[in-house]
């Protein structure tokens, strides 16, 4: 058994650690808040915009878009893999890069080139342990992150997909569902399939819905040239704050978690101290009773 010193050393320092935890979980928290309110501010905005462009795509008819056109082969493609730039946040960063290399895997056995771009620190660091080569890393994006920052990554995206040096692009991602559930997801950002339906803009059923008449000013072809690229970096950007109240999320449990666990460790020690203490105590006695019945 240890000695009572070394124990109460050992629980000092435990309860050190369980004050810094404790401190990180409340500021995940507040942190928490703040990204779930923008989060859920900017979902209606990205789920009508899609329905918007999907409606207006169906209306126009057989009007073509670069951004829209689905090829017949696909032989490089891009996918945007976000991740946190800090660390103790759980098992945050493994969901998004085990989901993230199923997918690689699967492209690579399909003779698909795979260009992956970076987004966040661990997951860059991660890549270059394994050896695998990234075609950019994207460590820019703050927290929160801003639309200015993410614009230049979805304009990237689409003038590759443009010109046809590739022929789809997909985000890895952990997807905010609720402060409970959060799910690693691939999603497909290229081409805008025509009827694509996504968890952002559900379908409506058949027999609810309504067929509206438009009357197009500008041209069809004019407003797609606005909305799609627009769609494209909202939805970009939507993938960012998800991945951003996950991130929080996962920080706010894991650190409460190490409190929890702390505090299970203090208790213990305790014990393991009251123990020691007890047979330091009871070997003292003995002592003074041996030397007494020797003196007798």
């Amino acid at each position: 058994m240890a000695k009572p010193r070394a124990i109460v050393k050992r629980r000092k320092t435990v309860r050190n650690i369980r004050k810094i935890t404790r401190t990180m979980q409340l500021i995940a928290t507040a942190r928490f808040q703040a990204a779930f309110n923008r989060a859920m501010a900017t979902k209606p905005y990205t789920r009508e915009l899609a329905a918007l462009v999907r409606a207006l795509a169906q209306a126009a008819g057989d009007v073509q878009h670069p951004l829209m056109r689905t090829p017949e082969t696909v032989r490089r493609c891009d996918l945007l893999i976000i991740t946190s730039n800090r660390g103790l946040c759980g098992g945050y960063n493994t969901g998004i890069l085990r989901c993230a290399l199923a997918e690689l895997e699967k492209l690579e056995r399909e003779q698909v080139a795979v260009d992956v771009r970076m987004a966040g620190k661990k997951g860059a660091g991660y890549f270059r342990f394994l050896r695998r080569p990234l075609a950019e890393s994207i460590t820019h994006v703050g927290d929160p992150p801003r639309f200015e920052q993410v614009e230049p990554i979805a304009n990237a995206l689409m003038e590759r997909f443009q010109k046809d040096e590739t022929q789809a692009a997909y985000v890895a991602y952990m997807q905010f569902i609720s402060a409970g559930q959060q799910r690693p997801v691939v999603m497909p950002l290229l081409p805008l399939a025509q009827e694509a339906e996504t968890a952002e803009a559900p379908a409506e059923p058949a027999a609810t819905r309504v067929t509206l008449q438009y009357e197009f000013s500008p041209e069809p072809r004019e407003l797609l040239d606005e909305l799609l690229p627009a769609t494209v970096r909202t939805r970009l950007f939507q993938c960012f704050t998800d991945a951003l109240v996950s991130e929080h999320t996962a920080r706010m449990v894991a650190m409460k978690a190490a409190t929890d666990a702390a505090g299970d460790m203090i208790r213990s020690l305790t014990q393991q101290y009251n123990r020691a203490r007890q047979t330091q105590i009871t070997m003292e006695l003995l002592d003074i009773v041996g030397g007494a019945n020797a003196l007798a």
